[in-house]
């Protein structure tokens, strides 16, 4: 089908060849020959009037134009694929819908293990693709490539999102750090050896980190992990101490001898938000699925809606 000249299975190679950069896997993914692939590409580039891809090693690197061309098209393909090309009716029971979301090793901990059981009750067929924080996940969002991210409220970006649970910042620390045995100071706390943690390739700061540094403050770290899941092990024998959500020194305090203490700064809660795909906003199975995150959020750390989050009470420095 051609629309003002173009062939309308055009949109799809070009999408295909943009998520891929490979001409082999983008003809396997539409199921198209390697002969057939290379002539839509000649067209394309006809269309167009211009290269769209430069053959670097093996790999297919985009020109400008192709990345102009990329977020209009991918959109067009989506709201396609919801509005028109309609899939049948969700039904939790019947389904086998996988869900792509991306989150840190902290919610995988104290909150999502809770959702797939929550979610198995209604859909057994369901099931989760759980993908690390990374550095373009506002990306992946526009493309639609994942169904859910959540983060904390403040990394939000302009995609629909709603706030799941808060958590309260805590300094812990091993059971046999004698300096955590009386009321940390703040200058004791800034003194201390401490266990930070960074993501991706691009060492994005945890959100305490952020808050830190937003105030002009830079503890003295020492070791620096990818994930929260490592901080305690780190901290453990040692006396270093760290700066965790309540909810995940609570859940490692439980197999791991360990201090926790109230912060002697006042760090704003922690709130964990969910965001999705501005296209996937009336999908009945995203609407599902945001229904059962809320309902675990409730049962973690429920938040009164139009209300401002609790704030607990610590001591200032």
């Amino acid at each position: 089908m051609r629309f003002n000249g173009l062939d309308l299975n055009l949109l799809v190679v070009l999408d295909a060849l943009m998520t891929e950069r490979n001409l082999t896997a983008a003809a396997r993914s539409i199921n198209l020959s390697q002969p057939a692939m290379s002539a839509a590409v000649a067209r394309l580039r006809t269309y167009f009037g211009d290269d769209l891809f430069v053959m670097v090693g093996r790999e297919f690197i985009p020109t400008p134009r192709a990345e102009g061309l990329a977020p209009a098209v991918r959109e067009a393909l989506l709201h396609i694929q919801l509005s028109i090309v309609s899939p049948k009716p969700f039904d939790p029971a019947r389904s086998d819908r996988r869900f792509k979301i991306v989150f840190s090793d902290y919610v995988t901990l104290v909150f999502f293990q809770k959702v797939v059981e929550r979610a198995r009750q209604e859909a057994p067929g369901v099931s989760f693709e759980c993908l690390p924080l990374a550095d373009d996940f506002e990306e992946l969002l526009r493309r639609g490539e994942i169904d859910f991210l959540i983060v904390p409220e403040m990394f939000m970006s302009m995609h629909p999102h709603a706030a799941l649970f808060e958590d309260t910042f805590v300094c812990v620390g091993c059971a046999t750090n004698e300096q955590l045995s009386e009321p940390l100071t703040f200058e004791k706390y800034m003194s201390m050896g401490h266990v930070g943690v960074k993501f991706g390739n691009t060492r994005k700061p945890s959100a305490e980190e952020w808050y830190l540094l937003e105030h002009g403050l830079k503890r003295r770290i020492e070791v620096v992990v990818q994930g929260f899941s490592m901080i305690m092990p780190v901290v453990s024998g040692t006396e270093r101490i760290a700066t965790v959500p309540l909810l995940l020194a609570q859940h490692f305090a439980k197999t791991i001898p360990l201090r926790i203490v109230e912060l002697p700064l006042p760090l704003p809660p922690l709130i964990e938000s969910v965001q999705w795909p501005a296209l996937h906003n009336s999908d009945p199975a995203s609407l599902w699925m945001r229904e059962i995150l809320s309902q675990v959020a409730a049962m973690v750390s429920p938040l009164t809606h139009g209300q401002a989050p609790h704030r607990p009470n610590q001591r200032e420095h």
